[in-house]
């Protein structure tokens, strides 16, 4: 199982646009998902990138294209998500010159779990 489909199997709700062009999705990471399994046995939480790519893809499912990853501006970790946890998503968009500048909030139970600042372009299709 890929990171992708890792992070489609959890996705809870589609995107729901709220007021002030925010976008929220909710997520739940099963604790037989095998992300846990290494990272870490004995205290498993999900890894960090997960939080990148959640963003990515979130982005992609709101614009319904395919987005590549150009620069990270900011990845802040606030705290462990834990497996069955559910991860509330708040996301929001800007288009400038063919980039995307995709911002996302992370909480959990409504503390802060993390804020990601990504910078996307546009990409081709993905095979399969």
């Amino acid at each position: 199982m890929t990171v992708r489909d890792s992070i489609a199997r959890a996705r809870l709700s589609v995107p729901l646009v709220q007021a002030g062009d925010v976008t929220s999705l909710d997520f739940r990471f099963d604790a037989n998902d095998p992300t846990f399994a290494g990272h870490f046995p004995t205290h498993p939480i999900l890894p960090g990138v997960f939080q990148l790519e959640m963003t990515r893809m979130a982005a992609e499912w709101l614009l319904n294209s395919p987005l590549a990853l150009r620069e990270v501006r900011k990845a802040k970790f606030l705290r462990p998500i834990l497996p069955e946890e559910i991860v509330h998503v708040e996301l929001k968009l800007a288009e400038k010159d063919n980039t995307i500048e995709a911002r996302a909030g992370f909480s959990v139970n409504g503390q802060a779990a993390g804020e990601i600042h990504l910078l996307l372009w546009r990409s081709e299709p993905r095979n399969g």
